[in-house]
């Protein structure tokens, strides 16, 4: 048994005729600098308004259903499992809880101290930086992620319990885009029922594994994987980690990443992950717990989760009326790990991006209108993403860089511009002289580390 949705009389876009016909190819290349208005040149809906679809409820698919239905967008928001915890450290920056309206109560611990624990066990305290009212925010992404699902649809979103198939694309210039997926309402039992749905645009905000963006050919990645186990520990070991962090850095917890133990409502989250060693992913959760072992001794394991993280974003995100965001786009950063804060906001970017567009729902949008988004995203978080990449690329290629990385974390001045940049999303602009300083010192710390990586080599012979 299944359904099919369609839309009223389909109002599809114009042919523009300065534009010539050909492939999609040809006209990046002859015409890269030429922009489009969907409310000067789309035409206007008929007895409708327009109709997206958002594929994926986790932070990206729920802030971008969100705006979407508060902006005039008959919103359909397909997720697979209402109730899915992603593996995940949970941590999100001070600044997305008052961007994103946030309740406090679901912001499990207020993170105002963190350990940077060496390959060789020497930790350095941080966050003596932080203003009274500055913290990390740590949350479980089962609850973040169904708030802002909730928040959707009382805006207007119409949230299905479906998993996604497949996109048939359209075959003429004013079609739409018809969604193959299963839903699962308790009515038709286990199997679900099929139904088909056509709308005018989509958002795929559906993962590292994507299937939007296997439908618009958006190109592979390198993927880390990540695993986590929730551990319960006793209540007298609780109390250490109320309201403290702990990252492990070290080729035994990954040779590319971190470990890390973060603290959730009542127990821990300990994880590691890695994009170059995927297979030993278990070795490297296990050093993770035993570097952490006198602080959890006594846990129980009450959750075990592996998912997989994008390294960089995908070489298409956009296709037609077809846009990526969060992890299905790449949106992760490198060194950090760091992508909730990133999902959100290019949610939210992108379907702003239509609402304007397609001026709250009247008229129909093109690609032009969408990739105002990536050039507002790219513009805006570029150079964050660049930061983190030379910092990983210096400081986590071997252990006495490892080493290095740590001792440099030890400077006030690094704490503050490493904070300011963390918990308000910008490439804090620094201090000249200050600077100056830190590039002394950095390669000072570079320095001794290649002196000692060049020690343990003789010793090794």
């Amino acid at each position: 048994m299944s359904s099919y949705v369609a839309l009223k009389p389909f109002t599809g876009l114009r042919r523009n005729s300065s534009i010539p016909t050909t492939t999609s190819t040809t006209l990046s290349k002859r015409f890269v600098k030429f922009h489009v208005s969907a409310a000067k040149a789309s035409p206007k809906l008929s007895n409708r308004n327009l109709r997206v679809a958002v594929i994926g409820g986790g932070p990206a698919g729920g802030s971008a259903a969100e705006t979407l239905a508060k902006g005039g967008i008959e919103t359909f928001l397909i997720e697979r499992k209402l109730d899915n915890c992603k593996p995940c450290g949970g941590a999100i920056p001070l600044c997305m809880v008052g961007e994103f309206d946030l309740p406090l109560d679901i912001i499990d611990r207020r993170v105002t101290k963190m350990k940077m624990i060496s390959p060789s066990n020497i930790a350095v305290d941080i966050g003596q930086t932080l203003k009274p009212h500055e913290y990390i925010g740590m949350v479980r992404r089962e609850v973040l992620d169904a708030y802002l699902r909730d928040r959707a649809k009382e805006n207007g979103a119409k949230v299905v319990n479906g998993l996604f198939l497949k996109m048939d694309m359209p075959k003429h210039w004013d079609e739409p885009y018809v969604l193959h997926y299963t839903e699962y309402d308790g009515k038709k039992g286990a199997m679900g029922e099929k139904v088909s749905l056509e709308v005018d645009a989509v958002i795929g905000a559906d993962g590292a594994n994507s299937r939007v963006a296997k439908s618009i050919n958006a190109g592979d990645y390198d993927y880390a994987i990540a695993f986590q186990e929730r551990i319960k520990i006793p209540d007298d070991k609780m109390v250490y980690y109320e309201n403290l962090a702990e990252m492990y850095v070290g080729d035994d917890v990954s040779p590319d990443f971190y470990g890390w133990v973060f603290p959730k409502c009542d127990h821990v989250a300990v994880g590691t992950g890695t994009v170059t060693h995927k297979s030993d992913i278990k070795k490297f959760q296990l050093a993770t717990r035993n570097r952490a072992k006198d602080k959890i001794l006594g846990g129980k394991i009450i959750r075990v989760e592996a998912h997989p993280i994008p390294e960089h974003p995908r070489p298409r995100r956009l296709s037609g009326r077809v846009a990526l965001v969060g992890d299905a786009a790449g949106y992760v950063t490198k060194c950090s790990g760091e992508g909730i804060y990133f999902a959100a906001k290019s949610g939210r970017m992108c379907a702003e991006a239509i609402v304007e567009g397609s001026q709250n729902g009247k008229k129909m949008v093109e690609e032009g209108d969408l990739r105002k988004y990536l050039e507002k995203w790219d513009k805006t978080y570029w150079p964050t993403y660049k930061v983190l990449d030379v910092l990983q690329k210096v400081f986590y290629r071997s252990n006495p860089a490892r080493e290095a990385f740590v001792e440099m974390c030890a400077n006030e001045y690094v704490q503050k511009m490493t904070f300011d940049s963390y918990l308000y999303k910008t490439v804090a602009p620094g201090n000249p002289l200050e600077d100056l300083k830190l590039a002394v010192n950095t390669i000072g710390s570079l320095v001794r580390a290649n002196a000692l990586r060049n020690e343990m080599e003789k010793l090794n012979v």
